[in-house]
């Protein structure tokens, strides 16, 4: 920040101008976003029985609002500057000094999404795609401090200047909207999916079918809960093994930490046609047809022979 400030100052560039304002929301985006981490970590307690994770979402809104609003202000600024224009100085000081500063981000920007993937931190991986976002513009700010200076055209400093302001404002908004699709639970089909494949894969006779399954993300954690249709001469203890055996193999193989709430379901007659379950004392006619669990089928509060 202090860096493309001094860029600013030494060139009188607005287009400079609209790289330092981003480098002051970057800082108090991720001071937030430290301490957000830092509560999303903490254990469940009495008054957050499901974590602290839904935080992350609110840091992301957060840095989201501030990415927009410095986009609106340099777009407001650049607009200014189109008719009132300002004279600038010594450009190719100022490309080395924001080539630079874009170089750290960039490479910053990169292992924080890698590490927000790994840990499933939806902070850190949008700090992240902030930190590319500024690599890009800075990018662009090179080329076009130096478009400037080999044309002689001071006006394309604000008509770039609007051009970043824009592109800002919009990173802003896509990260609004991934935050507020969190916290109103919206459905993360990507996680939902790799769930249904780890059931499909690991699919056993005993599971008849899997309905009603509803998925949330509170940080880096999943919560699932579901219907499970399993043979009604099941005792207690038989289901409860097959429950945790799917517990298990999510947790294992679905790459996410993953709380289930299952609901199981005694079988009926009208499961026979589909149900694989081997010299069952109780079926009323063969298995007929083979169905595989999809999201359509699976997301349903149904049996699947409702359906």
């Amino acid at each position: 920040m202090l860096a493309k400030f001094s860029a600013y100052f030494i060139t009188a560039s607005n287009f400079v101008l609209t790289d330092a304002a981003e480098s002051i929301v970057n800082v108090v985006a991720s001071s937030f976003a430290f301490f957000s981490i830092y509560l999303a970590s903490r254990p469940k307690d009495e008054n957050h029985p499901y974590g602290h994770g839904k935080i992350e979402f609110f840091s992301v809104f957060i840095e989201g609002a501030l990415i927009s609003i410095a986009g609106l202000g340099i777009l407001i600024k650049s607009v200014y500057s189109l008719f009132h224009p300002t004279t600038i100085r010594d450009l190719l000081t100022g490309a080395i000094i924001i080539g630079v500063t874009g170089a750290i981000n960039g490479a910053l920007g990169y292992y924080m999404i890698y590490k927000g993937k790994a840990l499933k931190s939806i902070t850190l991986e949008a700090d992240g795609r902030h930190l590319l976002t500024d690599m890009v513009t800075s990018g662009g700010l090179v080329l076009g401090l130096l478009l400037i200076h080999f044309t002689d055209r001071a006006w394309l400093d604000s008509v770039l200047s609007i051009a970043v302001g824009l592109y800002i404002t919009y990173s802003g908004y896509k990260l609004i909207r991934t935050s507020v699709a969190g916290l109103m639970d919206e459905a993360d089909f990507s996680v939902v999916n790799d769930v249904i494949k780890v059931l499909n894969e690991e699919r056993k006779e005993e599971w008849i079918d899997i309905h009603n399954l509803r998925a949330q993300k509170y940080g880096h954690e999943l919560h699932i809960d579901c219907h499970m249709t399993l043979p009604n001469y099941f005792d207690l203890n038989r289901v409860h093994e097959e429950v945790a055996l799917v517990d298990k193999l999510i947790n294992e193989k679905a790459g996410i930490k993953t709380e289930l709430f299952i609901h199981t379901d005694p079988c009926l007659p009208q499961c026979c046609h589909y149900c694989s379950m081997p010299n069952c004392p109780i079926r009323s006619e063969a298995k007929r047809v083979d169905i595989e669990w999809t999201m359509e089928k699976i997301t349903r509060n149904k049996k699947h022979f409702e359906q």
